[in-house]
């Protein structure tokens, strides 16, 4: 058996119980096959699920995996410690970032994830852990760039790199330089949002983004990309209960109105060349009057819930194109991981880091909103 320190996420006792609370203990698990790979944890990157796993929204992922105890943490950079018989590639010392591919389709294509909803999967909230040789991708010897901004980019970048290859490509069927030489990409959501717009003026595009603090309108400036204040339609949040009352219903439309005159006037009554949504049904409708004609909506998450509704026959009429995604593939992750360092497309260098004893800290922050980076990274070992 091997032991190590885990932040360990417990399934609730009770039916209507709300929230967890993670608990810091002692955590053990089975010694590694000839094909797995112990790893220590050197530091992670909080993501979304983390939080929604913990918060037991939309799902309870303990029971979702059968299980009275799991470890979370999907994103990061480890130092690889001993390798079983079979690993042929990787040697101990070794720097990694974690892909956390838990299955795989025939194809490569993520079906469920690593330090999430795979089963009996350990994830980078303990300080050792055990994975398999395709789960790992190498930190690029001698980076130019830290192990932190690599964590921050393991699993956000990754994820912004496939959903804006497929998102892109098929704006391009449809629409190639001749007909739109530069397209205008806009997006709502956090930071794989934020990665897919950056990379989105590596090909030639015009980038935008909505926030609504300061210190992110001020991040978006100094990556040059121009930011659209969410603050001046703060009502565009559409909710199929309360917009039946009228009420609700003005201000909706008020806020739709002053968000759809922003984007009337910042495309030359154009449209929205691509539009990344990483939210979902409160700004969903909105989004799609936004899109211009031949326009693609990509997302590759769903931060306010899993179903939306539309009318094909007018996306049809306006040939709209509808991406989702997931993941990257692991045999496009080593593509993604040396555009990064040939083009600096990574996250900033990080001055804020928290440590190990911080996450509970780092849970409430993230829930409370009182993060202001897109990229809110821990230190472990």
């Amino acid at each position: 058996m091997i032991k190590t320190e885990a932040w360990v996420l417990y399934r609730k006792k009770l039916k209507n119980e709300g929230p967890a609370e993670i608990v810091l203990e002692d955590f053990e698990f089975d010694d590694i096959t000839e094909n797995e790979l112990l790893v220590e944890t050197l530091y992670g990157s909080w993501e979304a699920n983390m939080s929604h796993a913990i918060e037991r929204k939309p799902v309870d992922v303990c029971m979702m995996r059968r299980e009275d105890k799991i470890v979370l943490g999907n994103a990061g950079v480890v130092r690889v410690l001993e390798c079983g018989a079979n690993v042929k590639n990787i040697k101990p010392g070794g720097l990694y970032m974690l892909a956390p591919i838990g299955t795989e389709d025939e194809s490569g294509y993520l079906q469920d994830i690593f330090g999430y909803n795979t089963k009996g999967s350990i994830g980078l909230l303990a300080k050792k852990t055990k994975v398999l040789e395709r789960q790992l991708l190498p930190v690029p010897v001698n980076s130019k760039y830290s192990l932190s901004q690599w964590a921050a980019f393991s699993l956000k970048y990754q994820t912004a790199w496939h959903n804006w290859k497929v998102a892109y490509g098929s704006y391009r069927l449809q629409m190639t330089s001749m007909d739109c030489q530069k397209p205008l990409v806009w997006a709502w959501g956090g930071g794989v949002s934020f990665a897919e717009v950056t990379l989105a003026r590596h090909f030639d595009c015009k980038s935008y983004m909505i926030a609504s603090e300061d210190e992110r309108i001020s991040q978006l400036r100094e990556n040059d990309i121009i930011p659209i204040d969410r603050r001046s339609f703060i009502d565009l949040h559409y909710d199929i209960e309360k917009i039946k009352t009228r009420e609700y219903s003005m201000r909706y439309r008020k806020a739709e109105n002053a968000f759809l005159k922003i984007v009337e006037e910042y495309t030359d009554g154009k449209g929205v060349s691509i539009f990344v949504d990483n939210i979902g049904l409160p700004v969903f409708p909105a989004t799609l009057k936004a899109l211009s004609r031949q326009g693609v909506i990509t997302t590759c998450g769903w931060k306010k819930g899993y179903d939306l509704s539309f009318n094909r026959a007018i996306e049809c009429y306006k040939q709209h194109l509808h991406i989702n995604t997931t993941g990257n593939r692991l045999i496009n992750g080593l593509e993604a991981i040396q555009f990064a360092e040939d083009n600096g497309w990574i996250p900033s260098k990080l001055s804020n880091v928290y440590t190990w004893d911080q996450i509970p800290t780092i849970i409430s922050d993230y829930s409370e909103n009182r993060i202001k980076s897109y990229f809110p990274v821990f230190k472990v070992n």
